[in-house]
């Protein structure tokens, strides 16, 4: 009985909760292909690539964040709603690669469509409740993951700050964490 409830628990939150369990599931398959990874050159240098500009979007995006309090419209999110989960994507599809593991791609999709068509709403719900007209109007100018060319407001300043984006991800400490699991993952390079 403790079994079917615990497991029914599982299921109903990863069906109603999933937010619960983004981070830990995208931090759990860094892991796994850091280990289980058999690295090829030809494969691990492009994948060490997506990595670094996964981590550098996710650094971008993390110090213009101002949560709860402005709607942000510059730096990465004058192209693109959601640029940390384009962060994600990125360094995701980067480890899949790097990693030369045949199932680790198909792994990271099935995670991607688990996890971010409902994180993508429920984000885009919060930010319209709290900004309402203004994230009406942005949302019209700008793609959730697929960049604009041109800056939502062209000319606005921009005002990046790393003590922003430690205070409110975390994100140094999270690039250190990834670039740990890539320098790991580089030893199984044949």
């Amino acid at each position: 009985m403790a079994i079917t409830f615990g497991l029914q628990r599982f299921f109903d939150d990863i069906r109603y909760h999933r937010e619960r369990f983004r981070q830990s599931v995208g931090f759990l398959f860094v892991i796994l292909v850091s280990v289980a990874g058999k690295p090829k050159e030809f494969l691990f240098f492009p994948g060490v690539v997506l990595v670094l500009l996964g981590i550098a979007e996710r650094m971008w995006a993390s110090g213009h964040i101002k949560k709860n309090k402005v709607l942000a419209t510059d730096g990465p999110y004058a192209y693109v709603r959601h640029p940390l989960y384009v962060g994600n994507l990125t360094l995701g599809f980067g480890f899949a690669l790097a990693s030369s593991l045949w199932w680790s791609l198909p792994l990271y999709i099935v995670i991607l469509l688990l996890f971010y068509p409902h994180a993508i709403r429920s984000e885009d719900e919060k930010l319209h409740r709290l900004f309402k007209e203004e994230w009406e109007h942005w949302r019209k100018e700008t793609h959730a993951l697929i960049p604009r060319l041109s800056p939502y407001r062209p000319g606005q300043r921009s005002n990046w700050s790393f003590m922003q984006s430690l205070r409110q991800n975390g994100e140094p400490v999270i690039a250190a964490i990834l670039l740990f699991w890539l320098y790991i993952l580089s030893f199984g390079l044949q």
